[in-house]
């Protein structure tokens, strides 16, 4: 039996609640017992809640134990999106629970991950953020791939709201917040803005075809003809 594969099996015999000793684990994986002791100390620093000592027996103090999973970050983005709708909800139990939930997340995710390293707890953006823009993304996408217009009244954060032609070209996901890149008619380049603060969203007529310096390739070379001079370039921040 691999290490890994004895990690799994120590995880399955712990999680029934039931105190186990070692030397009963010892014998079940066929290993010594001093490798036991390791394997519990590793599962422990791994954040498996397993409580015991020496001598008297361990058990997982948790009432589901996991294995280890590999997400896609579409499914990390789905994961989020449905601890938001919870975490919105009126039950106090069941909210609690997702923000727990959300930081046992965050503090396991690897620090390469494509979404921002910090800010990426509920405590940053509240639910009802999160939550307030998923109205508008089945149009959004729609738009997306059909390459079609759409006129947004947009708050800007500040207490004003501006009315924009764009051509939407990506979604992005930041952990509570989803933005749209798009290329700005109305102010010449390139935007990113969030979701959750679009106030109105109309489907022009025009559909739009990729032009030099309009496209997702170029705001992704980050294309400096293409971005407005009454703003600093957007940058993938969640904020």
């Amino acid at each position: 039996m691999s290490r890994s594969d004895r990690l799994m099996e120590l995880v399955r015999l712990l999680r029934d609640g039931r105190v186990h000793r070692a030397e009963d684990m010892a014998r079940e994986t066929g290993v010594s017992l001093r490798t036991i002791y390791r394997d519990l100390d590793t599962l422990a620093a791994s954040g498996v809640p397993v409580e015991g000592a020496r001598g008297l027996g361990y058990r997982a103090t948790a009432d589901v134990t996991l294995p280890p999973l590999n997400l896609s970050l579409t499914e990390l983005e789905a994961l989020h999106v449905g601890l938001a709708v919870v975490g919105d909800a009126g039950d106090g139990e069941l909210r609690e629970a997702a923000r727990s939930l959300s930081a046992r997340i965050d503090a396991v995710l690897p620090e390469d991950r494509s979404a921002p390293p910090a800010g990426f707890g509920f405590a940053v953006y509240p639910f009802a953020d999160a939550a307030g823009g998923f109205a508008h993304m089945p149009r959004l996408r729609a738009a997306i791939r059909a390459r079609q217009k759409l006129r947004v009244l947009h708050d800007e954060g500040d207490g004003t709201e501006v009315a924009l032609v764009i051509r939407p070209l990506e979604l992005d996901y930041w952990g509570r917040v989803w933005t749209c890149t798009s290329w700005c008619e109305t102010e010449g380049g390139f935007r990113a803005f969030r979701l959750d603060r679009i106030r109105r969203m109309d489907v022009l007529q025009g559909l739009f075809v990729d032009e030099p310096g309009k496209t997702l390739a170029d705001y992704r070379a980050g294309t400096p003809a293409a971005r407005p001079a009454s703003r600093p370039a957007p940058t993938k921040t969640t904020e």
